[in-house]
């Protein structure tokens, strides 16, 4: 079974990295243009590409999948199978009808739960206790083809995007080659997405990091975990963007103004939301490096009574 591997980050080259190990024939990669990134703003590679140039295999970089641009690719590849995981782009039809096996996805969702762009972050940010790895069969429509296989992640108040991710990661190789045993065996079966059961994972943008100290405590926790370690949740302290790193709910009833610091510790201070206070312990200033509070506090005050997000 000739594979042409289509995925961009850390999350896709995991799944890539199940398909050498299991000695699968993976004869080509397709991933994102080198874009710049950090301060100094160099041209970087995309994780995907990294792995595949340290295992000699063929590179193809496309700026889109239109025809003039990919389909000379796609011929000479002449791939039995396409498999996808966070490539980045959607995969046009005729992409999709040419491979003998199909295009199969590595979603990182129960679907039909979290189709979409972030499935990771928007299921801690909602609170779900309960995520997972859901191989599919790829059509037109974003994330709505028949589902081939999956299997299932706890989510825990431990858990942040970050540990989150690798845990998805690490099932997502595993139910991969389960789904393409099954291809290879004719054992397959498709299973429709009931459609009526779907929520759709929105692109994490400006305002999503923006935290609304007027919801509870819990929703308030689970936006700073599910964006942490990157964007991370964000207000505003004395005028200036304040990042909430790491966060705990409390039972303690809050009795402030939403956003007030009600109390400041050696460790840790406390911010009142909707129904109880939040015990924050890590934060990142604007301009400065990310820190616990008694490290930030060693040379900065938080003053009790101060409202964040002003």
């Amino acid at each position: 079974m000739k594979i042409m591997f289509m995925g961009t980050p850390d999350f896709a080259a995991a799944s890539l990295d199940a398909l050498v190990s299991g000695g699968y024939d993976v004869a080509s990669v397709v991933t994102q243009p080198d874009k710049k990134k950090g301060r100094g703003h160099k041209m970087s590679h995309t994780p995907v590409y990294e792995y595949a140039k340290a295992h000699e295999i063929e590179i193809f970089q496309p700026e889109n999948l239109k025809k003039e641009n990919f389909e000379e690719i796609l011929n000479l590849q002449n791939p039995d199978i396409i498999v996808v995981a966070a490539y980045g782009k959607i995969l046009p039809e005729y992409v999709l009808n040419y491979p003998k096996y199909g295009c199969i996805n590595v979603h990182a969702s129960l679907l039909p739960k979290y189709r979409g762009a972030a499935p990771i972050q928007r299921c801690i940010i909602d609170g779900e206790k309960k995520t997972g790895v859901t191989i599919m069969y790829m059509e037109k429509g974003l994330d709505t083809g028949d589902m081939l296989i999956s299997d299932e992640v706890e989510i825990t108040d431990d858990d942040n995007f970050e540990t989150l991710h690798d845990k998805l990661a690490e099932v997502g190789k595993n139910v991969l080659l389960k789904a393409l045993k099954m291809l290879e065996n004719g054992t397959a079966k498709r299973e429709k997405q009931d459609d009526s059961k779907t929520c759709y994972a929105h692109m994490i943008d400006k305002q999503t990091a923006k935290i609304d100290f007027s919801k509870s405590v819990r929703d308030v926790f689970n936006l700073t975990r599910g964006l942490y370690p990157y964007p991370k949740a964000q207000t505003v302290y004395d005028g200036k963007m304040m990042k909430i790193c790491v966060s705990k709910p409390t039972d303690e009833k809050s009795g402030g103004v939403f956003g007030e610091i009600m109390r400041v510790e050696r460790n840790s201070f406390f911010v009142s939301c909707a129904d109880c206070l939040l015990e924050v312990l890590k934060i990142q200033t604007e301009g400065k490096r990310e820190m616990t509070v008694a490290d930030y506090l060693k040379g900065n005050t938080i003053e009790k009574g101060k409202i964040l997000g002003v």
